[in-house]
């Protein structure tokens, strides 16, 4: 696996990301699990599982879930039942599934009643896919990650064999090839990008708003394909962490964090960094220093053969940070798997990773981000980081080891 980015368009001259092999690497990954869980059929609903087993999208997930859904037998290839027109365009530019994409016939997240059956329309595609691959609904294992509840109920009383699906997936999708890493690395640096442009940008009178703005666009600018979420907390409500933006005006001397959560070819960053609008006081320097250092070693701490248990101990437990238990200060101290979801397996805490360790393996990805407040001074920070053979490579770039002062430099 090489270190560092390269371009992000396809040339002649240089050997860069190569979509075949990574379609191709995922596909492999699901059929293995799906051999190991013993699930004959996988039937997804879920945004990241459909990119990931048929690589193909349309607009966002706010109309992707329920809108369109994937069913993967184990003797097949992956199908997409897409949104509509999708089908036609899938079939002109997507080789790969040309022969396997339908319209889909879903619930629309419940816009569409029980009452109007549409749930009869899906049964018959389900069923299409079974009996094109001598596959008995009543005999064998179906999959399922996410379902709306008219679809569960009609596949329970027509004798479908449901089982969890969401386990293949979430195995599957834990190691990635050097094609997906590429792709967290570009997603990466996008939001390095994006960070140096809100340094530049912070300023008394700006309001949170205004510095997701910034961000969004900087990292559309840069290629971005769609910008999930960037959340921006300052001044008083940094501590405790209230995990939401608003229209708070930006004051002289107020700490600023700022998660930015982006998409690039399907690939979901996950990044904190903090600034302070003006000079930082000697209190808000020692809150950083003191979440630097829970950070840095959380990165010291993930290496291949260690487990999710070794990189959570070494964070503050809930007695440390002034709470009574681990879900009260649940996300905090945190790392999870990112990829084609923000939120991918394993998760890292201590409220799982002590009683169910999971070994860290070359390949996963995660995304470690640690908290520290005093008063109502807080600080959060957020690295992603590659497992390699020896240890981690750390993608995020925009450095972490000082608390900059913004827009007041007079």
């Amino acid at each position: 696996m090489r270190e560092g980015t390269h371009g992000m368009a396809q040339v002649d001259y240089e050997q860069r990301m190569d979509m075949d092999r990574m379609r191709e690497y995922r596909v492999s990954r699901i059929k293995k699990y799906m051999d190991e869980f013993d699930v004959e059929c996988l039937l997804l609903f879920e945004t990241g599982n459909k990119r990931y087993s048929t690589s193909t999208a349309v607009a966002s997930p706010e109309v992707d879930n329920m809108g369109r859904y994937a069913i993967i037998p184990r003797n097949g290839k992956p199908h997409i039942f897409g949104f509509g027109s999708e089908v036609a365009a899938e079939k002109l530019y997507c080789p790969w599934v040309a022969d396997t994409t339908f319209p889909a016939h879903g619930t629309m997240h419940g816009a569409l009643p029980m009452a109007w059956k549409c749930y009869e329309g899906f049964l018959k595609d389900l069923d299409m896919v079974l009996d094109n691959h001598g596959l008995d609904k009543k005999k064998i294992r179906i999959g399922i990650d996410i379902v709306e509840s008219q679809i569960i109920l009609a596949m329970l009383e027509k004798g479908y064999n449901i089982t969890d699906g969401q386990g293949v997936m979430q195995y599957a999708r834990a190691i990635k090839n050097e094609d997906e890493i590429m792709c967290l690395k570009h997603g990466a640096a996008i939001v390095d990008g994006a960070f140096h442009k809100i340094a530049q940008t912070i300023a008394p009178g700006m309001k949170e708003n205004d510095l997701q703005a910034v961000a969004a666009h900087e990292m559309h600018r840069l290629g971005a394909q769609w910008v999930h979420n960037v959340q921006v907390t300052s001044g008083n409500r940094t501590h405790p962490h209230p995990h939401l933006s608003s229209d708070r005006l930006i004051q002289p001397g107020d700490m600023i964090f700022m998660d930015i959560v982006c998409l690039y070819n399907g690939y979901h960053t996950c990044v904190y960094r903090c600034f302070c609008c003006g000079k930082p006081t000697q209190k808000q320097k020692d809150i950083h220093q003191r979440c630097l250092e829970y950070q840095l070693a959380g990165i010291e701490a993930t290496k291949p053969g260690l487990t999710s248990a070794d990189i959570a101990t070494v964070w503050p437990d809930a007695k440390k940070m002034g709470a009574k238990n681990e879900m009260e200060i649940f996300g905090l101290q945190y790392g999870h798997g990112i990829g084609v979801g923000l939120w991918e397996f394993p998760i890292i805490s201590r409220a799982y990773s002590i009683d169910h360790p999971v070994e860290i393996e070359p390949g996963m990805v995660f995304a470690l981000e640690t908290y520290a407040g005093v008063g109502y001074d807080g600080v959060r920070l957020e690295d992603e980081v590659v497992v390699t053979e020896t240890g981690v490579e750390v993608i995020t770039k925009f450095p972490t080891n000082e608390l900059y002062g913004c827009g007041m430099n007079y």
